[in-house]
C-alpha cells in the first residue's frame, strides 16, 4: 500500500493557465498539463532562483520530491516548447475560468 500523499503548500496560482503557439487552431493541438504544485516549483526554482533545500523548505516537502517534481515539470514544458503543444496549468479546486 502507498504511503499517504503529504499536503504541498502552493502560495499561488499563475496568471494565466493556458499557453499555445501563435497561428494554430487550438483543435490542431496536442496539450500537456502542468500541475499546481509543477507550476508553484518551477517559479520558485527557475523564477525567483531558490536553491533546492529553500524552495522545498516553503513548499513543506522533502528535496528529494522537489527535484523530482522539477525535473517531471521541466520535461513537460520543454516538450511543450519544443513540439509546438499547448500548455495547460490546473487552476486550483473551485476556480472557475
Amino acid at each position: 500500500m502507498p504511503r499517504p500523499k503529504q499536503c504541498r503548500c502552493v502560495t499561488g496560482s499563475p496568471a494565466a493557465d493556458y499557453f499555445k503557439p501563435r497561428g494554430i487552431p487550438l483543435t490542431d493541438l496536442e496539450e500537456c498539463h502542468l500541475s499546481l504544485e509543477e507550476f508553484e516549483v518551477l517559479r520558485l526554482a527557475d523564477l525567483e532562483g531558490k536553491t533546492a533545500l529553500e524552495a522545498s523548505a516553503l513548499m513543506k516537502i522533502s528535496r528529494y520530491t522537489f527535484g523530482r517534481i522539477l525535473a517531471g515539470a521541466r520535461r513537460k514544458v520543454a516538450d511543450a516548447i519544443v513540439n509546438g503543444k499547448a500548455l495547460a496549468v490546473e487552476k486550483k479546486e473551485g476556480e472557475q475560468s
